[in-house]
């Protein structure tokens, strides 16, 4: 009885570590984030941070998964509008978090090597980010000139090579250029004729 309570206490704390760890990164940034000020907020010591979590690649690796649960949108059911809409909020929520977009562009590129652990991450998760939006565009009446799977990888390609011009020009409007191509690529549907 006692291990599952302290299981049950392990997962709590990691949640706790996550969530700081969150805050911490969204306000002050990738490069200014330190396991020693995320182990003070959560108030336990950078080794603790460690024990939970392994490495500091793993960490940030699973503070990018809790980013994602934070702004997931199940696409199961939405129609094209919704789902354009959804993604749309994701990319403008981006620009408030700044260190988070850094930290995910960075372990985008350090995770290129295989022995990353970050690299099974970033496979799944653009194999659902591609797989959700290729369903989303791809599943009403067929507007654009593109097959549903080189749209979603168009799509994705653009939104993360966007993060990174407005990491270095701020006034870059992502979600406004987001919402300009995908018109262009994929044009909502004409209204209904009453």
């Amino acid at each position: 009885m006692a291990r599952r309570g302290s299981y049950a206490k392990g997962v709590a704390r990691r949640e706790e570590i996550l969530e700081s760890a969150l805050d911490v990164i969204g306000r002050k940034g990738y490069q200014n984030a330190s396991l020693k000020e995320i182990a003070e907020v959560v108030g336990v010591t950078p080794a603790a941070l460690l024990h939970y979590f392994g490495s500091k690649e793993e960490l940030f690796t699973e503070v990018l998964r809790k980013r994602d649960e934070h702004d997931g949108l199940d696409p199961s059911g939405l129609s094209d509008a919704e789902a354009r809409t959804g993604f749309i909020e994701v990319i403008r929520h981006n620009t408030e978090v700044p260190g988070l977009v850094a930290l995910f562009s960075r372990l985008s590129v350090d995770a290129a090597d295989p022995d990353h652990p970050a690299h099974e991450y970033f496979l799944d998760r653009s194999a659902r980010l591609r797989e959700s939006i290729a369903d989303s565009f791809g599943a009403e009446e067929r507007r654009s000139a593109l097959d549903p799977d080189t749209l979603a990888r168009v799509i994705q390609a653009a939104s993360d090579g966007l993060q990174l011009q407005w990491m270095i020009d701020p006034s870059v409007d992502m979600p406004g250029i987001m919402s300009a191509l995908i018109d262009a690529l994929h044009p909502p549907a004409p209204p209904a004729a009453d």
